[in-house]
């Protein structure tokens, strides 16, 4: 599966008030040191210690503005 990797300041950055609002977002844990990864089916995953949950997801056109907002790939 492939992912791409950020801050949780750089997601709630991209993120549309549609899909998780901020308040939500700081409920399930993510501030912005959270390390964060989405994989190419929008799915918001949370780095929890030793392990991935996931939290969310995104929709519509968020590939687009993901590559755009960090400048980076899948991988």
């Amino acid at each position: 599966m492939q992912f791409i990797e950020m801050s949780g300041k750089t997601l709630q950055q991209v993120i549309s008030d549609n899909e998780l609002p901020p308040q939500e977002l700081n409920q399930l844990g993510v501030n912005e040191e959270s390390v964060v990864r989405i994989n190419r089916q929008g799915d918001i995953e949370l780095r929890c210690g030793d392990r991935w949950d996931v939290i969310g997801g995104l929709l519509g056109e968020f590939e687009t503005r993901i590559k755009r907002e960090t400048g980076l790939e899948w991988v």
